[in-house]
């Protein structure tokens, strides 16, 4: 008994986070470039701060990031070197099409990731590809407003088709959209949404929730009619919201968190909106624009398998609740007196995947990928240049332990595994580089200062005997 024989062992970045070369061949300027380094970087990314272009006097670190753009066969090689079974990785959309809104896309983007598929091809590497993390042009904000607009159906539409299409037979697995439901928390981030005075955030939140949730469900239909040997997966920023306590009202308020965490995937798995969000629009006077064709696209579309990111478990108190809070992310919530916590104050809770992991797969009864994973740390290059990430190695291995004990105790039918982020990357949330998560070091400071050299870490190491030993050797 163990993890399956196909198992994917791999690790997962995301272009704005990693590519850089953010204005070469023809790229064009997305949301997550302008989301600078600093204090007002959450204010940006919640919507707050209106934010369209590069101003004076801030750094903006997805305009070099790594630059995976120029580095990624030196990248992959080293991802091929701890014996990767798959690399997921995003597309920008603005390389495809630079606007948004274009008929024909820019050529020189399509080649770049066809090069990159390619490069994985060669070391036997299974691309795992998101259509959209977080990406959204520019343009589309500008003219359209944005995913509000359902003008940005057909244009992803479009996109969908051309990447289907130009990339038959390179690409198995996809995903749609990256960690859907962070719409709901930062929405400029997740899905270039700025407010205008006197809007009604949550009505407009869940109206460009309905479009890209309707431009899910098109791009599958799209993919399966191109290439029936396809599978389309969506994502979900997941972790399992604990009640504080059990008191009544606590234990209400994680439902109802967990709720509005699962509304996404409980349309884009089941094909229909569940009857306690149809009751929360009614009540809130929310019209999110459903039409008929909506309804059918849905429900004839559903996901083929269920993908998630896991960092941390949540715990919601209701009101009257004396408990202190945490934000150690975007997800505010109650702090967990039992969990110690990472440096920027994520709780660390291995049981809460395996928690996680079960509440997924006894929802919907559908393949399950672990596609992030991970632990943010400071690291320290010691004097002969060698990185001892003890405290890496320690958090991944509780993590795929308890991964473990779901697949052979709990029967979790899981795909695979990718580690957030295999090399040093950006961090999304504060756009530090400080903030590191892979086993391969990348020389690069907060300020965009440093060589771009890579190196490997302790845990480079650890990880090619975990995928050597599909998961049975973790010492």
């Amino acid at each position: 008994m163990g993890f399956r024989d196909d198992f994917l062992w791999g690790g997962a970045t995301a272009a704005n986070q990693c590519e850089g070369a953010y204005n070469v061949d023809g790229r064009g300027l997305a949301n997550v470039d302008v989301m600078p380094h600093g204090p007002e970087r959450f204010a940006v990314g919640a919507g707050v701060r209106k934010m369209l272009d590069f101003e004076d006097g801030y750094y903006y670190p997805a305009q070099s990031g790594i630059d995976f753009y120029h580095h990624y066969k030196e990248d992959i090689a080293l991802f091929a070197e701890m014996g990767f079974k798959t690399f997921r990785m995003s597309l920008a959309w603005t390389r495809i099409f630079p606007n948004g809104d274009e008929s024909e896309p820019n050529e020189a983007g399509l080649a770049f990731y066809e090069d990159v598929f390619r490069e994985c091809r060669k070391y036997g590497i299974e691309p795992l590809v998101t259509i959209t993390h977080f990406d959204c042009p520019i343009h589309l904000i500008k003219e359209y407003g944005g995913w509000r607009n359902r003008k940005l159906i057909d244009f992803y539409k479009n996109l969908a088709t051309v990447l289907f299409t130009r990339y038959k037979g390179l690409v198995k697995y996809w995903l749609t959209f990256n960690e859907i439901n962070m719409i709901l928390h930062l929405p400029f981030m997740g899905a270039g949404l700025v407010f205008e005075e006197g809007e009604d955030k949550e009505a407009v939140e869940y109206l460009v929730a309905h479009n890209e949730l309707v431009a899910s469900a098109w791009a599958t239909k799209i993919a399966h009619d191109i290439d029936p040997e396809v599978k389309i997966g969506c994502m979900l920023a997941a972790g399992s919201y604990y009640p504080y306590s059990c008191r009544p009202e606590d234990v209400r308020a994680a439902q109802l968190e967990n709720q509005d965490n699962y509304f996404f995937v409980d349309v884009q798995s089941r094909g229909y909106y569940p009857a306690y969000a149809l009751k929360k629009l009614e009540r809130e006077g929310i019209d999110v624009g459903m039409t008929e064709e909506d309804k059918q696209i849905l429900a004839e579309n559903t996901v083929d398998f269920i993908s998630f990111s896991y960092y941390s478990t949540r715990c919601a108190a209701g009101e009257g609740s004396d408990a202190a809070k945490t934000e150690g992310n975007a997800f505010a919530g109650a702090k967990n007196p039992y969990l110690k916590e990472s440096q920027w104050g994520w709780a660390i809770d291995p049981l809460g995947f395996r928690i996680t992991l079960n509440d997924l797969y006894d929802r919907y009864q559908k393949p399950l990928f672990v596609v992030e994973n991970g632990l943010g740390a400071r690291d320290v290059v010691e004097e002969d240049g060698s990185i001892n990430d003890d405290y890496r190695i320690d958090y991944l291995r509780q993590h795929i332990e308890v991964m473990r004990d779901a697949v052979t105790e709990d029967g979790i039918d899981l795909l695979g595994y990718t580690t957030w982020g295999p090399i040093d990357l950006v961090s999304a949330g504060t756009g530090e580089m400080s903030k590191r998560y892979g086993f391969i070091y990348v020389d690069r400071d907060d300020a965009g200062n440093g060589t771009l050299a890579r190196s490997r870490k302790k845990s480079f190491d650890w990880y090619k005997k975990v995928i050597a030993t599909n998961g049975e050797d973790l010492d």
